[in-house]
């Protein structure tokens, strides 16, 4: 009967116990008795290596793991997490320059929960609509590529909250068609990747037009961002609508011919997705993105790349 173990459910205040102000609720955690929080010993753990061209190095590679949050992981998941994130969307997800590793805000924070977490971590490049299908087959564990939470994808995966961000279009350099707004884009081709929160938005005002007696958008629809902005960059499309941030980043390259339009009163909360049904990870995600948030590891790794403009101020489950 060595391989028989004895589970108990204690329910513990997590502002408390872990300082997660504004949860707003108790943490159930899931305690293995031979490995609880004071038994826990994690001063032989080592973060996963971060990429040198990681912005946020020096601030993940100072974070130390929990004894409280790993405690809240279920026990399959103490060997290590399986992240996946859709690169190509800077700066949220890159190539570094050695094509190999993945950096920015996404794999920042997939690192530094993972090492606050004490557990090891791997992240894997995916298109952008196979990561929930992935979460649901347990290919894999989280996910972190700058998804916008919805009742939609709430049928099947978990939201934590942690940016927020509004829309924008990507235009040629100059604004030739003069774009201000998003109905000057009626009867024109946009270009954007296929069943984002951006796709949402442009069908929208698709209707509008058409409800205006306009001639509707005509939308190219893509599976990941680059290509996208290859159809406005070789003039097949006339804009792009996709992330403000991600706008930003593409119009202030050197090697880009675009220019970034803002999309007023347009915005949305970003979250990490877990599969419903893997409530307990669900929870110490949660606990341990509020973790980096009250210890100001957070807004360290939001200003390393620029983007403190999308910070929250807490991190919700499902939006509670």
């Amino acid at each position: 009967m060595k391989n028989v173990k004895t589970w108990s459910l204690v329910t513990v205040l997590a502002g408390s116990l872990l300082g997660l102000n504004g949860c707003g609720a108790e943490a159930l955690w899931l305690i293995d008795e031979e490995t609880d929080p004071a038994k826990i010993d994690l001063s032989d753990f080592e973060t996963t290596p971060v990429p040198e061209e990681e912005k946020a190095k020096e601030i993940i590679e100072r974070i130390e793991p929990q004894e409280e949050l790993h405690a809240m992981l279920p026990p399959e998941y103490r060997a290590g997490l399986k992240w996946t994130t859709s690169v190509g969307y800077p700066p949220m997800e890159l190539w570094a320059s050695n094509n190999e590793d993945i950096i920015g805000v996404d794999p920042a924070m997939a690192r530094a929960m993972s090492a606050a977490l004490g557990v090891e971590m791997t992240l894997e490049d995916q298109e952008f609509n196979a990561m929930i299908p992935g979460l649901i087959s347990g290919r894999y564990d989280v996910l972190a590529s700058s998804m916008t939470d919805t009742e939609e994808r709430r049928e099947t995966t978990s939201f934590v909250s942690y940016v927020k961000s509004g829309n924008a279009f990507l235009v040629e350099k100059g604004n030739p068609l003069n774009v201000e707004v998003p109905e000057d884009l009626c009867g024109k081709k946009v270009a954007l990747v296929d069943g984002g929160s951006s796709a949402a938005f442009a069908e929208g005002v698709s209707a509008e037009c058409e409800s205006n007696n306009e001639e509707p958008y005509e939308i190219l629809r893509f599976e990941q961002d680059q290509t996208a902005n290859l159809a406005l960059e070789s003039g097949r499309a006339d804009a792009t609508v996709t992330d403000l941030p991600v706008a930003l980043s593409h119009a202030s390259s050197d090697n880009k011919n675009f220019e970034a339009v803002p999309i007023d009163g347009d915005e949305a909360i970003w979250g990490i997705g877990i599969d419903n049904a893997q409530t307990h990870l669900a929870e110490a995600i949660q606990a341990a993105m509020q973790y980096l948030m009250n210890e100001g590891y957070y807004e360290e790794i939001l200003v390393a790349w620029d983007v403190e403009v999308m910070a929250v101020d807490e991190a919700t489950l499902n939006g509670e």
